[in-house]
């Protein structure tokens, strides 16, 4: 399998996962950062995330234009993807999700919850966690991210970071592997129904210090046997254990 086809097949794979962990409905979607030409990235049509097929993949430039002609309607929120992408070289899979748990964190005006690490699995969510408000930047819209501008200003709130979130509307996830942003989407609502749930003992919340999240996360490997264990877990819950190719030596 050549790295084109690779790439597509984890995407297919990602599709299903976040599906299956209710990172997405019908709603929400994941990209692949053309593993040839960094100035692409592929991300399916408009449809539904548990639904992709490989057929169902465009490819896109970096200001989210459809390549090859293809007629097909994509997804009105890419530009997301292409902004990341133009910004962040390292970056080479995005997500944007609207999990119900993560929501909360972005529509407290006070924000004295920030949504940090506060479980170990949580620590690639990164220590600082912005909140994004296209209000701010462009007033009243329909919340969507529906062009170059607009992404781009997601993608500079973002910032180095590992995820933002957008007020009354998700978030938006980057990794440096499709395995990295599936597993950082899929603790991020996790870590927050654990932040929810604790708060309701009415003490303060006891957060991941800094050292404990750069020790949790020093030596990151999609790759590692720890990393690979959940995605292959995943890919079989979601019934796509069949499409994995595992590494040597994993």
């Amino acid at each position: 399998m050549n790295a084109v086809d690779q790439a597509l097949n984890d995407l297919i794979i990602a599709n299903r996962i976040l599906s299956n962990e209710n990172v997405v409905d019908a709603y929400g979607h994941i990209s692949v950062r053309h593993p040839e030409n960094p100035n692409r990235y592929f991300l399916a049509r408009s449809l539904a995330p548990d639904l992709v097929q490989k057929e169902d993949i465009l490819e896109f430039d970096l200001e989210s234009n459809v390549m090859n002609g293809d007629k097909r309607p994509p997804y009105l929120e890419r530009f997301i993807h292409g902004a990341i992408y133009e910004a962040r070289p390292e970056i080479m899979s995005v997500v944007h999700a609207h999990a119900e748990e993560t929501l909360p964190f972005g529509i407290t005006k006070d924000n004295k919850t920030p949504i940090r690490p506060v479980i170990h699995s949580g620590s690639f969510l990164g220590a600082n966690i912005p909140i994004w408000d296209i209000h701010d930047h462009f007033g009243d819209t329909n919340l969507l991210v529906g062009n170059v501008a607009q992404g781009r200003s997601l993608a500079k709130h973002l910032d180095q970071g590992n995820v933002a979130l957008m007020a009354c509307h998700g978030f938006a996830a980057a990794g440096r592997s499709i395995i990295e942003v599936v597993r950082i989407s899929v603790y991020l609502p996790r870590n927050a129904r654990v932040m929810l749930n604790a708060r309701q003992l009415g003490s303060d919340l006891r957060y991941l210090t800094d050292g404990e999240i750069a020790a949790r996360n020093s030596g990151y490997s999609p790759y590692s046997s720890e990393t690979w264990r959940a995605w292959e877990y995943w890919a079989n819950q979601a019934g796509v254990g069949k499409m994995l190719h595992k590494p040597d030596g994993v």
